[in-house]
């Protein structure tokens, strides 16, 4: 019977008017099967109405301890055949990574008689020990002591390095007047007590030195050993951790549909940093895969969606649909995956095929062109095809680098390329200047309370989830964007947006992210769901001629 597993899910619906999806989900860039959105929408119905279990979601409202999650819903059919889902949390809720009706971990490392328990706390109590030896109030006062001493030391040291010159430019000068007005007698004595002089003048400056140099070097001895005790808990903190890690890794193995089983440590071996990122295996997905494959049930297709407020840093919006990540799951989703007949990866088919790119002005020095939609800057990793390449191939006896600047391959719009070297050059110029003045349009999921503003929130890749930018105050980069209300269709307000630098994704972040505008570009596959395409068109484009530095302005208008 279905039932007798906890971890499967019937719908609550009659499917009659439903399809099986024909391949499994490509889970990096996907649209949800409409099972899957039923699945997800029961999954939702039993998190608002569930009373076993309490997390603090941030949905009734927003403060600092609040934690949104990922969640995933997996459809596949039951060995009995019914087709279901099982449903999957990323990380822990509640305090815990095992709630009634989702799939477990696929290693329990919260167990309370489990290794890790045990060997994190010894690593926690070094912590705790480096933590009170660091706070030691001699540390902080040898230190002190030492950069005062250090200091007086080095004045008391040139005091008596400038005695010695002075005495040197007035022995000196007495040899000389000797030599002029003295007898050969009177002189000899001079040219011995001179002698005696300098000799005194180097012992002083040399005892000087042993006198610094003892007090200095026991007041150095002295913070060495405190040093050199938090140093030595650091190393043993380092050894234990990475023990610990590697340890952990091996306790996560995954499975596929050959039946062939991999832990973190042979998944992330060939990988470009060859160890597993933190929280690797902890997502949804995998753990719904593991979950499936060691019960015998069919993956038919998966989505995941976010619940709850959204990170600080990420773009995440309550009940919305997301991609696998790339870092922690691309390699163990590669390895789970194998063997499954899947969507096709629409990042290796080639949009372009079959668009012109429109040429809006040409001289023998720039081309100004408006780039489709779905059409690449420059070449890809796996597509070459690109505005590069069809320039290149249209004026062969080009020089320099073409492309001056670049827009993301699903925004549609207005491009400058310089054609020769130096056009090139100052075209480039402009830009890393900030005196080309751009507008793009845009089309925006949801009404805009406020008709005009700026956002400032600064940027930084995701180091986990390329090409994902975060909003980062710490290591981002400035990002400014003005922007005004054009007009409201329905659920959905048009944009003008002004960039006032030119951050990767940076419009498509600041409309998106929560303390932007908290509204998605439509079509924003990244940050916010697919559609037909991303509503975001650079319409407007001002820049000055490169050879004769006249004025130039050219515009074309959105089609949407």
């Amino acid at each position: 019977m279905p039932m007798s597993d906890p971890c499967f899910t019937s719908f609550v619906h009659p499917l009659d008017s439903y399809s099986l999806p024909e391949r499994f989900t490509f889970p990096f860039y996907y649209e949800p099967h409409p099972l899957c959105e039923l699945a997800a929408n029961q999954l939702q119905g039993h998190l608002v109405s569930q009373r076993e279990w309490q997390h603090n979601f941030g949905l009734e409202e927003s403060n600092d301890k609040a934690i949104g999650k990922m969640f995933g819903v997996l459809l596949v059919r039951h060995p009995s055949g019914e087709v279901g889902f099982l449903s999957a949390f990323s990380g822990k809720i509640a305090d815990s990574n095992h709630l009634p009706h989702f799939v477990p971990p696929v290693f329990d490392m919260l167990k309370e008689d489990g290794f890790f328990k045990t060997e994190l706390a010894e690593i926690t109590d070094i912590n705790t020990a480096i933590k009170q030896q660091q706070s030691n109030p001699l540390l902080g006062e040898l230190s002190t002591t030492l950069s005062i001493e250090n200091t007086i030391s080095q004045e008391q040291l040139e005091a008596q390095r400038q005695v010695m010159i002075e005495g040197r430019k007035s022995r000196k000068e007495q040899r000389a007047d000797a030599e002029r007005n003295a007898s050969s007698e009177s002189g000899e004595r001079l040219k011995i007590e001179l002698g005696k002089q300098s000799v005194q003048e180097k012992n002083a400056l040399r005892d000087l030195k042993i006198h610094w140099d003892t007090r200095i070097n026991k007041i150095q001895s002295q913070l060495d050993d405190l040093n050199n005790a938090i140093n030595a808990l650091k190393t043993r903190r380092k050894v234990l951790s990475s023990a610990l890690q590697k340890k952990l890794f091996q306790q996560y193995k995954f499975l596929n549909t050959h039946g062939v089983e991999k832990d973190l440590n042979d998944i992330f071996k060939d990988t470009p940093n060859h160890v597993p990122p933190a929280g690797s295996g902890e997502c949804a997905a995998p753990k719904l895969l593991q979950y499936a494959f060691a019960h015998g049930f069919t993956p038919l297709a998966l989505a995941e969606f976010w619940w709850g407020s959204a990170p600080k840093s990420e773009i995440r919006q309550h009940k919305k649909f997301y991609a696998s990540c790339q870092s922690k799951c691309q390699p163990i989703l590669g390895h789970m995956l194998d063997g499954i007949e899947m969507d096709e990866n629409p990042l290796l088919i080639n949009p372009a095929e079959g668009k012109d790119i429109d040429i809006i002005y040409e001289d023998e020095f720039m081309l100004i062109i408006n780039k489709p939609a779905d059409f690449l800057s420059v070449p890809g990793k796996n597509i070459n095809d690109s505005v590069y390449t069809r320039v290149q191939q249209r004026y062969p006896n080009a020089t320099g680098g073409l492309i001056v600047h670049r827009l993301d391959m699903a925004t549609s719009g207005l491009m400058v390329l310089g054609l020769t070297s130096k056009a090139h050059k100052r075209l480039q110029k402009q830009f890393i200047n900030r005196t080309v003045e751009k507008r793009y349009t845009a089309l925006l999921d949801g009404l805009l309370p406020h008709r005009e503003g700026q956002i400032t929130l600064p940027l930084r890749g995701d180091l986990y989830d390329r090409p994902r930018q975060l909003v980062c105050f710490e290591y981002g980069k400035q990002a400014e964007t003005t922007y005004n209300v054009i007009e409201y269709k329905e659920k959905q307000t048009l944009v003008h947006l002004y960039p006032k630098t030119g951050r990767t994704h940076q419009l498509r972040v600041h409309c998106a992210h929560h303390l932007g505008l908290n509204m998605p570009i439509i079509g924003d596959g990244l940050y916010g769901q697919k559609a037909d395409r991303l509503y975001l068109h650079a319409g407007y484009l001002s820049v000055t001629h490169p050879m004769t530095k006249e004025p130039m302005e050219f515009v074309v208008e959105a089609r949407f």
